[in-house]
Formats: structure tokens, C-alpha cells, sequence
């Protein structure tokens, strides 16, 4: 969000540019991930500003079954996947975040535009590692199944092969509580 800050305000201040890409990034943005995803963040930055945008992610796995390329859908897809975004409707405020699956490129199911997810549970265990200095550091790491999520959300179609593509934006309030809410105030 910072750079696309600094390129909308001082890099590109005389020469604005009519679309923000972020990414694509080594790990998925979705479900509740994209409250704290910077390539989120900073296309959301970008449709703030008033720049159309879209967050790129790749999902990626280890281990048997994951693709060889870790790029390999999104290498495939990519170009296509955007185009496809820019042929949508973008009123302002809105952004397009797009995940790419673990798969090799001929494996993708599709492309679906579908609803953020949220996941079951806590989304990240600790590790704790202790250092030579003494101290203890501690590296997160997905607890949660992408396929805990509701179907047909991010999360699970991204984890079924699917190339998702989300509309979203930045207002998180929820509307459906201010009521009651101010109604508890007084």
C-alpha cells in the first residue's frame, strides 16, 4: 500500500496510470487472509485512490501432487485471468483479487468469480524456533484447510483448481449491526 502510495502521489504524480497490478505473489490471498495480505493492501490502495486494480496471489504446495513449476498456472493463466478482470465491471472503490491454484497449468478447472471465504477456525499455528542469541523467534504457519471454508468461497474453489476472482473493497463495517449497536449506546 506504501508504494503504490508513493507512485500514485510522487513517481507517477504527472502521469497517472489507469491500472495497479500487485503482485503475483508466492502464497494465496484468500478467505480471511486478505485483511492482512499485502498485495491485497495494496491494490486495495490503488482503487482507493481511484485506479482500477487487481491483486494477483499464486497458491502454491509441497510435496506429492504439487506442480513442478510453482508459477506454472499462473505463467498459463495469468494474462488471460487479467483480461478477463478488465472486461468486468469496476465501479469505484472496488478492486479484483485473483488466486491462481497449486496446479500445473493443464490441471486449472476454470476461472470463477466467487464470494471471499472465511475458514472454520484460528488460520495460523506458531512455531516457536530458539536462536543462537538466546531468545525465542516464532514462524507462523496454515492450520486451517482452504477446504474448511464455505463452498463455492475463495478459499475452496481455489483449493478445488480453480482460478477465483473476487470483487472487493475496502469498507468492512458491518452495516447490519450500526442499529442495535447504537441503539446499546443510548
Amino acid at each position: 500500500a506504501d508504494c503504490v502510495l508513493i507512485g500514485l502521489r510522487k513517481v507517477l504524480r504527472d502521469t497517472p496510470p489507469d491500472l495497479v497490478i500487485s503482485g503475483v505473489n508466492r502464497g494465496h490471498n484468500v478467505a480471511e487472509d486478505v485483511v492482512y495480505s499485502g498485495t491485497v493492501g495494496a491494490a486495495m490502495e490503488g482503487a482507493i485512490a481511484g485506479v482500477r486494480s487487481i491483486a494477483l496471489s499464486q497458491f502454491y504446495s509441497r510435496g506429492p501432487g504439487a506442480p513442478g513449476d510453482l508459477w506454472a498456472s499462473a505463467k498459463a493463466h495469468g494474462a488471460a485471468a487479467v483480461a478477463k478482470v478488465m472486461a468486468m465491471p469496476c465501479p469505484a472503490g472496488v478492486f479484483y483479487n485473483v488466486n491462481f491454484p497449486a496446479r500445473e497449468a493443464d490441471q486449472v478447472a476454470g476461472t470463477a468469480v466467487c464470494p471471499q471465504g472465511l475458514r472454520s477456525s484460528a488460520t495460523f499455528d506458531l512455531d516457536p524456533y530458539p536462536a543462537a542469541n538466546g531468545r525465542t523467534y516464532h514462524f507462523l504457519h496454515h492450520s486451517t484447510s482452504n477446504g474448511s471454508a464455505e463452498a463455492g468461497s475463495d478459499a475452496r474453489l481455489a483449493a478445488q483448481g480453480w482460478i477465483t476472482v473476487t470483487p472487493l473493497q475496502a469498507r468492512m463495517t458491518a452495516v447490519d449491526l450500526l442499529e442495535a449497536a447504537a441503539a446499546t449506546l443510548g
